[in-house]
């Protein structure tokens, strides 16, 4: 099974993600040959650099010989690391990573994630053996939990057929506490939150205009059936020090 997703500058749909499991490499640059994605640019080298998926993380080897780039967590407050030129198999522990490649004035990004990071799990009373995988790892200091909790607010609070917030009413719910959200934010969040929760493709509506909607209704669905999200975690869209009345 994969551990990382590799979101190319030019993909439209999941479909155009790039999914590689532990061992298995995947080359970038301007050419986009030997298996690898392109980043079209003349200031992108033909072969720029390569991805190794590795257990739940991954690694980042720079082919450039004089520029540096920049692995940002943009969920960091300015959380980065550098990779040098000729840097080979550099350590990336984000869970969200956006690549940044300068090329001749411009600054040119593209995405990596790695859904499968594992947390400790409760002691095992010195039961020996492997211990269980859980089914789903959910961060509930990351920002895709706190757009998880605001799609399943109004059904925790309400009734089980409420109608789910739309994109704008998730912004303006989020905004206290994530004062720069976006539109592209929402979607690149339910985007992730329908591969970290291992959507199937045929649970989400097919037709363009539907899709956005499609995935919230599966992502509610799933998380609500298996408590995911509980009305206690609704505390992620209060801003600290305030109550929800």
């Amino acid at each position: 099974m994969y551990s990382v997703i590799v979101v190319p500058p030019s993909c439209g749909d999941v479909k155009d993600q790039i999914r590689i499991t532990a061992g298995e490499r995947v080359a970038f640059g301007r050419s986009g040959s030997d298996g690898g994605f392109a980043v079209i640019h003349a200031g992108v080298a033909r072969v720029a650099g390569e991805i190794v998926a590795h257990r739940t993380f991954w690694l980042l080897s720079n082919f450039s010989e004089d520029q540096t780039y920049v692995v940002e967590n943009p969920e960091g407050a300015g959380e980065h690391i550098k990779v040098a030129p000729g840097r080979l198999e550099a350590p990336v522990p984000f869970e969200f990573g956006r690549v940044v490649l300068p090329a001749s004035g411009d600054l040119l990004t593209f995405d990596v994630w790695a859904p499968r990071h594992a947390f400790r799990s409760v002691p095992r009373h010195g039961l020996d053996g492997s211990a269980t995988v859980p089914a789903f790892v959910l961060d509930r200091t990351k920002r895709y939990f706190a757009v998880l909790a605001a799609l399943c607010e109004p059904r925790l609070r309400g009734t089980t057929s409420a109608p789910l917030p739309a994109v704008e009413q998730l912004m303006d719910r989020l905004r206290p506490t994530w004062p720069t959200v976006s539109r592209s934010a929402m979607y690149w969040n339910i985007d992730y939150l329908s591969v970290k929760l291992r959507l199937r493709p045929d649970r989400i509506a097919a037709e363009p205009g539907q899709r956005v909607h499609g995935k919230k209704e599966s992502l509610v669905a799933l998380a609500l059936r298996f408590d995911l999200v509980r009305e206690d975690d609704l505390v992620v869209l209060t801003p600290l020090g305030k109550v929800a009345q």
